[in-house]
C-alpha cells in the first residue's frame, strides 16, 4: 500500500467518524528535518563534540582570523 492510498483511507475514516482529516503526506517534512538538525546540535553540545556544517566552518574562520 502506498502512502497516498493510506492517506485516502485515513481521510475516509476521519470523515466517517467526524474527526479532522490528517495532514497530507509531506506537509511537515521540512519542519521535521529542521527539528532533527536542532536535536543533533543539542546532543553534540551536551557531549562537548565539535560542531558540524556551518558551526565547524565558522569555528575554522574564527581561528584563521584570530577572533
Amino acid at each position: 500500500m502506498s502512502i497516498t492510498q493510506q492517506y485516502l483511507i485515513d481521510t475516509y475514516r476521519a470523515r466517517q467518524h467526524g474527526d479532522p482529516t490528517p495532514p497530507a503526506p509531506g506537509t511537515h517534512d521540512w519542519q521535521v528535518m529542521r527539528e532533527l538538525a536542532d536535536h543533533r546540535r543539542f546532543r553534540a553540545a551536551l557531549t562537548c563534540r565539535p560542531g558540524r556544517g556551518r558551526d565547524r566552518i565558522r569555528a575554522a574562520l574564527a581561528r584563521l582570523l584570530g577572533h
